[in-house]
């Protein structure tokens, strides 16, 4: 057994994709395959099921990979023990995030860091909002980032970056897009833009209208904010996102923001880790770079409000 197999192994987990892992490691995907295949004959078990396109990991692959965390773990300590007064920092870091946080907030932190630390393998993995703790404790992730009100857990750290503002947008030719003022009536009728249940900020949407006693709202639901845009864009409703999602758009005049503030809707941007999770110098790299990035979105975004 090989200690390359043994991260091979841990990054197919996390993507649960052949080529996928064979892309982050930069591999080609037989030579993957290949690997997972001699560890499984080596342990004499099947590590992964391959039910149709979708690669599941079995009982045993569940159980080895929780070990396998543990061994590359201590290893990327040791490594970083030996150049603890240096700079060049290595190993592997696993980071989940929801498809928005992933497309328009990460990128720049994934690129300061990467140009800080190049020696260090970033393995990202979008996964939905509902399920990102769960990588934490399945040890799957190393630091997740999540978009949720408070969050109150006593096995996670959890740490607040920014407050994202949430809104309502229409195309420009929409009818409700002339309107300086809006009433709650001016809404029935109307197709809302959302996020499929189970989605934290389809929730908050959800009770905001239950508390005005609402409960006739007409939902079209999808599972990414592209198609939700799109939609917008083409009136078919309007669309309920945050505003990170729409900057380029209504730069372009394609969406407007309705006059409608959501009351007792507070949703931040947070970076969260397992408590007990050793935090390895390279990861405590990583929190700080989100930090610093984060801290001057916040400011450009006071600037322009």
């Amino acid at each position: 057994m090989e200690l390359r197999q043994l991260n091979t192994f841990r990054t197919v987990a996390s993507t649960l994709n052949f080529s996928r892992a064979a892309e982050a490691l930069n591999y080609v995907p037989s030579n993957v395959t290949m690997q997972i295949k001699a560890l499984e004959e080596e342990l004499g078990v099947r590590l992964f099921d391959r039910l149709g396109k979708q690669l599941v990991l079995t009982t045993a692959g569940k159980r080895f990979l929780s070990h396998v965390h543990t061994i590359l773990e201590e290893l990327d300590e040791a490594r970083s023990a030996v150049h603890e007064n240096d700079n060049l920092l290595s190993g592997t870091l696993t980071i989940s995030a929801n498809e928005v946080l992933c497309a328009y907030r990460l990128p720049t932190v994934f690129q300061q860091f990467r140009s800080r630390y190049p020696g260090i393998r970033l393995i990202f993995r979008s996964v939905p909002n509902q399920v990102l703790k769960q990588t934490l404790f399945e040890g799957t992730a190393d630091v997740v980032f999540m978009l949720d009100e408070a969050i109150l857990s006593t096995g996670l750290t959890v740490e607040p970056l920014l407050e994202e503002t949430f809104r309502f947008f229409v195309a420009p030719d929409h009818p409700l897009a002339e309107r300086s003022i809006l009433q709650l009536e001016d809404f029935h009728g109307e197709v809302f833009l959302v996020n499929e249940k189970g989605c934290t900020y389809r929730t908050m949407f959800d009770r905001s209208f239950e508390k005005k006693g609402i409960d006739d709202i007409t939902y079209l639901e999808f599972q990414n904010a592209e198609a939700i845009k799109q939609c917008a864009i083409a009136r078919i409703g309007i669309a309920f996102l945050p505003e990170i999602t729409v900057e380029a758009e209504v730069e372009r005049g394609e969406l407007i923001a309705l006059p409608w503030e959501i009351p007792d809707l507070h949703v931040y941007t947070h970076m969260v880790w397992h408590k007990d999770k050793w935090l390895s110098p390279i990861i405590l790299s990583f929190i700080e770079t989100a930090r610093e990035v984060m801290a001057v979105e916040e400011g450009n975004s006071k600037v322009t409000s």
